[in-house]
């Protein structure tokens, strides 16, 4: 009889996790729920800017391009005009309030004559970035206030992308 019943009380003592250990796994679980999610955040932040800036660099290629053909800058931003046609997965916006910005769209601001161009975009992010160009070949890039890219604004105060 004594050999049966050390097994059943040995089996019985094996039963399952203390309140103490599940404790413990939750707290762990939680420190590195505290130390991953805003790592992600910052991450996505990143990634997101990233891609606005590639936007513009993009717009600026194009630009760039139409500059070499007609000797000036242009802010057509009709589906059959020269930016939509040289980067179709691009949405411009000529002349567009950026205080109101939609991410992910480009826009445009070519003062008359076409002697330079100036481009925004604001990230899902809620920052907004700037390219602008001149013929002589100086880019300028910056980040700061969501304003329309316009002769009279200057986000060019703020200090590049960084």
């Amino acid at each position: 009889m004594r050999s049966t019943a050390l097994p059943r009380l040995h089996r019985e003592r094996e039963g399952g996790f203390t309140l103490l250990e599940l404790m413990v796994v939750v707290l762990i679980i939680a420190i590195l729920l505290a130390i991953a999610v805003p790592t992600f955040l910052g991450a996505r932040r990143r990634a997101q800017n990233r891609s606005v800036q590639s936007n513009l660099r993009n717009a600026l290629t194009v630009e760039k391009s139409i500059y070499s053909d007609t000797r000036a800058y242009s802010s057509n931003v009709a589906a059959t005009g020269p930016l939509k046609t040289g980067e179709p997965s691009l949405t411009y916006v000529a002349n567009g309030s950026m205080a109101s910005a939609v991410a992910g769209r480009v826009y445009v601001y070519v003062p008359t004559g076409g002697a330079s161009v100036t481009l925004g975009s604001r990230s899902a992010s809620g920052t907004c970035f700037y390219l602008r160009d001149d013929p002589a070949g100086a880019t300028t890039y910056a980040r700061g206030a969501c304003e329309a890219p316009s002769a009279t604004t200057n986000p060019f105060s703020a200090d590049g992308w960084r």
